[in-house]
């Protein structure tokens, strides 16, 4: 049997696809991976779930460990879209800590986490500067690559500060990119699944909606795609097959965003990467929701192709 991505896509399937109950148009469903170039763990299991399972795209960390043999990998799966995981906390820096010495450390990564990191944008011009500096760096070190860019999102989702976010705009149009992801999850459906880390997750879904209710206009004014929904928030790194069976069985959006964090490596990360969510990736269970349901897997710039 065929297997993997292109074995879902409704020019594949013919006309076995259902469409979901009193929708009118075929539901859209991009299935991306985070963190691609982190690891070499991560980009093994980056080209397993799109060969053989649900995962149609990715965003690379550009100044990732691995990031040249991600982008190797790329260019050998050209059904794969790639976009720009911008890395503004946490993570690696294409800035060396002398050309950005109050963001990037002496390791040559950003070591604030996303609030920490969040306040110091917010207060910091010498930041601030630097942090522009930083993004235009990583957009140019995408560029490099030679692959078209699919899409932006941002480690942490940094790409929503106010001090990021009019720049990701402006160079996201200047460097192509399709889509923007704003992160706009389902907090009920979470919880209905696990409870668990609640005042964590009520804070996330406050802050979070309130930004992509923000930002939502400006981003379509700009011409980028956005999906109606974006499922990964709240179950990061946790992104189980029951969960995602839930939530499939539940879907009423037009278009949406599932984005999980696999890897290859069994060790076990609280927010990702997880082994975990490679398997819900290779899920039998999960193939055959998408196939009876109806679903169009598809990416970034194919949703802007079909709206061209």
């Amino acid at each position: 049997m065929t297997s993997g991505f292109a074995s879902l896509h409704p020019q594949a399937r013919g006309r076995r696809a259902m469409t979901l109950a009193g929708t009118q148009e075929t539901p859209e469903l991009i299935v991306n991976a985070d963190d691609f170039g982190a690891s070499e763990a991560v980009n093994q299991a980056v080209a397993l779930a799109h060969r053989h399972g649900v995962l149609t795209s990715a965003s690379l960390m550009v100044a990732g460990d691995a990031a040249e043999e991600a982008v190797a990998m790329a260019r050998s799966l050209p059904s794969l879209a790639v976009g720009l995981h911008l890395v503004l906390s946490d993570g690696p820096a294409v800035l060396s800590h002398k050309q950005a010495p109050h963001l990037v450390d002496a390791q040559g990564r950003i070591a604030r986490r996303g609030p920490a990191a969040s306040i110091q944008y917010g207060f910091s011009r010498q930041a601030r500067r630097e942090l522009a500096w930083e993004i235009a760096s990583q957009f140019e070190a995408f560029a490099r690559t030679g692959l078209p860019l699919a899409h932006v999102d941002g480690h942490e989702h940094l790409h929503l500060h106010p001090a990021v976010l009019p720049r990701v705009i402006a160079l996201g149009k200047e460097f192509g990119a399709h889509g923007l992801r704003l992160p706009r999850d389902e907090l009920r459906l979470a919880l209905s699944y696990d409870r668990s880390h609640l005042p964590t997750k009520l804070l996330w879904a406050v802050v979070f909606d309130a930004a992509c209710l923000a930002w939502r206009q400006r981003v379509l004014q700009a011409g980028f795609v956005i999906t109606d929904r974006v499922y990964g928030l709240f179950q990061t790194g946790r992104m189980a097959e029951a969960y995602v069976l839930r939530l499939l069985a539940s879907f009423r959006a037009r278009t949406a965003e599932l984005y999980l964090h696999p890897t290859t490596d069994k060790t076990a990360v609280p927010l990702g990467p997880n082994s975990g969510d490679l398997a819900t990736l290779l899920s039998p269970a999960v193939r055959r929701i998408v196939e009876t349901r109806g679903f169009r897997l598809t990416t970034y710039p194919a949703m802007t192709a079909r709206r061209l």
